[in-house]
This record gives C-alpha cells, sequence and structure tokens, in this order.
C-alpha cells in the first residue's frame, strides 16, 4: 500500500554546506515518486551556521520542514529519538546530513516496505571510507548479527526506512541508534537490506572514531541481554552465580588438596560472589514483577473478535447448527427467551445465520 506520508529525519552536526542540497535532492525523489513528504532537522549542537541554513529552508517551506535544535551535543540517539517523536508519516527515512546517502534510493526502500517488511537498512557494499574504519566495521556487525539474530551486512548504516510503529515502538538512549533493527526484532518487527549507493564525502569531517566501536561493542551485549532475558534476568545473573559457585568450590577444595593458601582465598572470593549476584537477580525480579503488573505490554500486530448474533429461541433442548464451507459447528444452548444463548466455540467471522441449517 502506497504511504500517504513519509517523514525523513535527519540529525546535523556541523553540515552547513550540505543542508539545502540534501532537502532539494530528497524533494525531487518524492516529487517523482508522487508522495507527500516532511524533513525533520535536529541540529545536535553544531557550531557552524547549520541551524542558519535549517531556519531559512523551515521559512521557504513551512509545510515540508521541520527544525529542531539541542543547546549542546547530544548525541546521535537523542537526535533521532526526538526526531521520531516529531515524525507524522506512515514510513520513517533516517539518513545522514553529509550527501553520502543518496536519496535516489529512496524509491527502491519503499517498493522493499510494500513487500510485507517492517524496516528496511541500507547496505554499502562499496564503501569510500578508510579502512581502519571499515574492518572494524565488519567484525562488529558480523558479531552483531549474530548476537541479535538480525542478519544485516551493515548494522551501522544510516540509511534506513522503518514503519511508524516500529519508531515509534523502539525507546532509543545512549548510542543505541545503530540497533534499532535488532531492538524491533524483541517486538517482533520483520528487518531486511538493499545495497545502495555510497558516495564519498566532500565536506565535514567525520563525526565517529575508536570509542564509537567501544561503545558498539557494549551496546551489541545489550542487546544479547535484551533479546534474551528483559523477562528473567535472574536466569542470566543466576547463571554467572552458579559458574562462580563451582569456580569457588573447584579452588577451595585444590587449596584444601595442596595446602595452597592463595587458591583458598580466590574460592572464597568467588563464593563471595554468589549471593550478591543471586540477589540483584531477585531484586530484578521483583522490580519487574510489579511492573509488568501494571504496564504489561506485547507485541500484538491485529487482533480480530467477532462477535456472535443473540438469537431468541423458544426450545429448550440443545441443538446443533452447521455453518457452510466448513466453518466450526456451533453448540447453541436453548435458554429462556430473555436471555442470550450461550455458545461454545470460536467465531472465525461475523456470520449471517439466515443461511445456517439445522443440523440433524
Amino acid at each position: 500500500m502506497k504511504p500517504k506520508l513519509v517523514s525523513f529525519v535527519i540529525p546535523v552536526m556541523n553540515e552547513e554546506k550540505t543542508i539545502r542540497t540534501l532537502y532539494f535532492r530528497i524533494s525531487a525523489a518524492m516529487s517523482r515518486l508522487g508522495i507527500e513528504h516532511q524533513v525533520i532537522f535536529i541540529d545536535d549542537g553544531s557550531q557552524d551556521t547549520s541551524w542558519d541554513e535549517i531556519s531559512y529552508l523551515a521559512n521557504k517551506q513551512p509545510q515540508q520542514v521541520i527544525g529542531i535544535q539541542f543547546r549542546s551535543n547530544q548525541g546521535k540517539a537523542n537526535a533521532l529519538a526526538v526526531g521520531f517523536k516529531k515524525a507524522t508519516g506512515d514510513l520513517v527515512f533516517t539518513m545522514d546530513a553529509d550527501l553520502q546517502d543518496d536519496p535516489k534510493e529512496i524509491s527502491r526502500f519503499v517498493s522493499k516496505i510494500e513487500d510485507g517488511y517492517d524496516v528496511v537498512s541500507g547496505w554499502k557494499q562499496q564503501r569510500y571510507d578508510p579502512w581502519h574504519k571499515v574492518l572494524p566495521s565488519r567484525v562488529f556487525n558480523r558479531m552483531l548479527s549474530n548476537l541479535s539474530g538480525v542478519q544485516l551486512h551493515d548494522h551501522n548504516c544510516g540509511f534506513k526506512c522503518y514503519r511508524a510503529a516500529v519508531v515509534k515502538d523502539v525507546r532509543l538512549y545512549g548510542e543505541m541508534h545503530r540497533m534499532i533493527p535488532s531492538l524491533g526484532k524483541i517486538h517482533g518487527y520483520r528487518s531486511t537490506e538493499i545495497i545502495v549507493q555510497h558516495h564519498p564525502r566532500l565536506h565535514g569531517v567525520s563525526k565517529y572514531g575508536v570509542k564509537r566501536f567501544l561503545r558498539g561493542f557494549m551496546d551489541m551485549w545489550t542487546i544479547y541481554f535484551l533479546r534474551n532475558f528483559r523477562e528473567r534476568p535472574s536466569h542470566c545473573l543466576g547463571a554467572m552465580a552458579m559458574t562462580l559457585a563451582l569456580l569457588g568450590t573447584f579452588f577451595l577444595f585444590s587449596g584444601f588438596v595442596f595446602g595452597t593458601v592463595y587458591l583458598a582465598m580466590l574460592g572464597t572470593a568467588f563464593w563471595a560472589s554468589v549471593i550478591p549476584l543471586v540477589g540483584i537477580g531477585w531484586s530484578m525480579e521483583l522490580f519487574l514483577h510489579y511492573r509488568m503488573k501494571n504496564h504489561w505490554e506485547m507485541p500484538i500486530s491485529k487482533e480480530i473478535e467477532s462477535q456472535a448474533p443473540v438469537l431468541g429461541i423458544e426450545d429448550e433442548h440443545l441443538l446443533d447448527y452447521n455453518l457452510p464451507s466448513n466453518d466450526t459447528v456451533f453448540q447453541i444452548k436453548e435458554v429462556d427467551k430473555s436471555k442470550t444463548p450461550v455458545f461454545s466455540g470460536m467465531l472465525k467471522q461475523q456470520i449471517d445465520l439466515s443461511g445456517i441449517r439445522r443440523g440433524n
């Protein structure tokens, strides 16, 4: 189904030379598709004239451009979170503002979404980045795919398209913006990828360094924990406690047998760590118990509930009504006319009883 409105959420950090060009390219691509669009620029503490460029576009195109400015740099995840909250489109794109992402690819993303996917990620198969950025990225992507269960070649690619429900359900914080497909899988959303053209950077400098990969490594394990233990944290901490208990027992026994004080001390230290881990696990379970009691949420995509028709039947014995087209056979217990008949069975759909034949 063709979307009525598409939102673009674009964090900006010192990209004064590219903002106008990017907007005009997006507008041209959307005009060819014949789809309304809005572009949300989030100035994440720029030190150049990026905000002036955003303000110019917002004044010229007030129906299409929204500008948001942070007082200081808050990070890409926070910028995206604010943009997602503001977005009103049926689909939401994220793009970098450095012109390395090509808006001509937008139509391919939309087509893939129409195939039934919830998240479409770009894959920069041919990259124009230095090797010391590409190699760690490939290692990270392989590890994250295995741990998260979302098989993508380029989790880090900022060029992505989401159904609106995805960005409304996923909670972003810290450095979790590159983990949106993985977080989406936790909620039951389906992800895929398409190969996109990657242009070399012509203006500005890259905002990423070694710290990015270190933080990404820690976030990767956070995703693993959330995927497997978000509703049973005591299982994770309990497994760690049991491992330490076994190691502690081994070292205590070895220290006793060989008369080595250091091994006995090491075993004691392991055992001393068991009780805090178990206690933390129970505390987290208690917190989840009360939280889920008041905020129980399930990733429900659709819900169908058919209403049974009210019948007035005078007979006082049990009748069998057979529904046509091999549908469920209902039993209607005949009761007093002033009361509602009791059904046993589940309705597949709303049914017109005028075509029901009475069973023998």
